[in-house]
């Protein structure tokens, strides 16, 4: 049963333990991030296995559950372990509104720079430094696919798999804080599942500058 802010109920999933993860790099472009070289380890497609046996396990995912996924080719293959799963019949679509945050001039450099990006992202939702995707832009693209889902469809589950700081975001939409908020909420593991939060009320001003375009 959805809840009540929403026809539909949605869950979100980051993807497992990815090469790059491995390598410690930040990839974000997404045509490099498309290529199969970046692909889930051995050891993330397992993760992702547990996680998602475990959610239908409970019960709150089944065969009836629509995917939707990021273009990235460590969430296509996180979405086709969960299509597996489950016995999802409809195909896995591919959004790419779910893909990386781009991280600008750090593509490329040790990921310990993620820090220096959200330390920027806790005062200025807007800020672009070293030409990153701010904080209200990855907003704007994951809330509006929220909102063409709400069009959509009814009463259904749907399986958002994407990417840390994408997911982030996107919980500070359901629980109507700023998206430079982010990094305040518990961090989603690699191959994690969270059911996303009750949206409270939207007449509040932290997030109404952020339109969803």
């Amino acid at each position: 049963m959805a809840h009540p802010s929403f026809k539909n109920n949605y869950f979100v999933l980051r993807h497992g333990e990815s090469m790059p993860n491995m390598r410690g790099v930040i990839l974000s472009h997404l045509d490099e991030g498309k290529k199969d070289e970046h692909m889930l380890t051995k050891n993330g497609e397992e993760q992702v296995f547990r996680s998602v046996r475990k959610e239908k396990e409970r019960g709150s995912l089944d065969g009836e559950t629509m995917i939707y996924s990021s273009p990235f080719s460590r969430c296509r293959r996180t979405a086709e372990i969960a299509k597996d799963v489950l016995g999802v019949q409809t195909e896995v679509v591919i959004d790419d509104r779910l893909r990386e945050r781009w991280f600008g001039d750090w593509e490329g450099t040790s990921n310990a720079n993620y820090q220096k990006v959200w330390d920027r992202d806790v005062f200025d939702p807007d800020h672009k430094d070293a030409s990153v995707e701010s904080t209200a832009e990855v907003f704007r693209r994951v809330a509006g696919l929220i909102h063409d889902l709400e069009e959509k469809y009814s009463g259904k589950n749907i399986l958002l798999v994407s990417h840390g700081d994408a997911l982030q975001i996107l919980q500070t939409f359901f629980e109507n804080r700023p998206p430079s908020a982010h990094r305040s909420i518990p961090h989603l593991k690699v191959a994690e599942i969270r059911r996303m939060n009750e949206r409270r009320d939207r007449s509040r001003p932290d997030n109404a500058q952020i339109m969803v375009e």
